[in-house]
């Protein structure tokens, strides 16, 4: 078992940075965890606590049972995969390979076979005799992570190992390490600042900021349910559109008011105690819920705007619009003509919105949702 669990895990450095400040999660065995959020705010430093090249300043880290704060790298029993290849240059594919399990005196057949059958998973068996500056940049990568396959970790570590590839190879990397994680079912822990590498990879998604960790959950959780406003546009791309007005009291309820446009919040969010009447809030809207150029239907909120930005993408056509003075980016049908300064109708489903406290950017549904688990 190779479950991995982190206890109010802190890391300051001199002269007072906290760099990462009183993490705690619990990573199953055999599960896709990805490590998210902007430059800077944490995520390598907590792969390096784990992998054991940085010691916490508080807080333990276990590893299938053991508490492996204090204990050396080499013997964690983890693999780790960096941005950098980090290949030897002078040897040759399979050289790099069993390197790792030369150092730790394993059998010359035994070598062989684990290369060899990493080579296979990975597409690398033709490739074998050749050095590194004779691959391309995807398939260097694979050679890394093979170099950490044959080892037969307990856990896989990898630190923004897409980073250097271009867009096309980046797509193709992430379905191999999909395909490889749904065969080899070993703990795996992933950084990235890319959401969509994310949401894509993870099982579970950790999003942090700042050092601190701001949501866990699958990434459609996440997606569907952010438990704040950073969440909830660093998720998704385009990013969340946000509109800035008031909760008013209305006809059966709370609705949330901006100059003259009224959305009203769904019964349920307005017997949330987080939500009142005179409170300055955030309408939170996904670009594909702001459909640009269509009515909608009677129950959807419909608006007038005018186009400011058209950007056609071939199966659809992003927009950004001019609403109350606020800009707003929705999507329309790829086929219907829509041009810059066109006034076009926007209809948005009322029951897609989110809303978040102004001031604390949290999401105005989240007492509602614990006060029901």
């Amino acid at each position: 078992m190779a479950t991995t669990v982190l206890e109010n895990v802190c890391k300051v450095f001199p002269p007072n940075v906290k760099a990462v400040d009183r993490i705690s999660l619990d990573i199953p065995d055999g599960q896709f965890m990805v490590l998210v959020g902007p430059s800077g705010c944490g995520k390598s430093t907590v792969l390096r606590m784990i992998a054991g090249l940085e010691t916490p300043t508080s807080g333990r880290i276990i590893i299938g049972g053991r508490d492996v704060t204090r204990v050396e790298p080499k013997d964690r029993d983890i693999a780790m995969v960096f941005q950098d290849y980090a290949l030897y240059p002078h040897m040759t594919v399979a050289e790099n390979m069993a390197f790792g399990l030369k150092m730790r005196r394993r059998p010359q057949k035994e070598i062989n076979a684990r290369v060899r059958e990493a080579a296979e998973m990975l597409d690398l068996t033709g490739l074998l005799d050749r050095l590194p500056k004779q691959l391309s940049g995807g398939q260097r990568q694979r050679v890394a992570v093979g170099r950490a396959i044959v080892r037969k970790p307990a856990a896989f570590l990898f630190d923004e190992p897409l980073s250097n590839l271009d867009a096309r190879l980046r797509v193709e990397m992430r379905a191999e390490l999909k395909r490889l994680h749904s065969r080899l079912r070993t703990t795996s822990i992933y950084v990235t600042h890319d959401q969509v590498e994310a949401m894509t990879l993870g099982d579970r998604v950790a999003v942090m900021r700042d050092g601190v960790l701001q949501q866990v959950g699958t990434p459609l959780e996440i997606y569907d349910c952010p438990v704040n406003r950073f969440v909830a546009g660093f998720l998704g791309s385009p990013p969340m559109n946000f509109m800035e007005g008031r909760l008013e009291a209305g006809d059966g309820g709370l609705v949330f008011a901006l100059d003259d446009i009224r959305f009203p919040l769904n019964p349920r969010l307005a017997r949330s105690p987080a939500a009142r009447a005179g409170q300055r809030a955030l309408l939170g809207v996904r670009p594909k819920n702001v459909r640009v150029g269509e009515s909608g239907s009677p129950r959807e909120a419909g608006l007038e705007a005018r186009v400011e930005v058209v950007e056609p993408l071939g199966d659809e056509t992003v927009l950004y619009v001019r609403v109350a003075g606020q800009t707003l980016i929705g999507k329309a049908d790829p086929h219907r003509r829509i041009a810059v300064n066109d006034a076009v109708p926007v209809s948005l489903d009322p029951q897609r919105l989110l809303y978040f406290d102004l001031e604390t950017g949290a999401n105005l549904a989240t007492d509602e949702r614990h006060g029901e688990e």
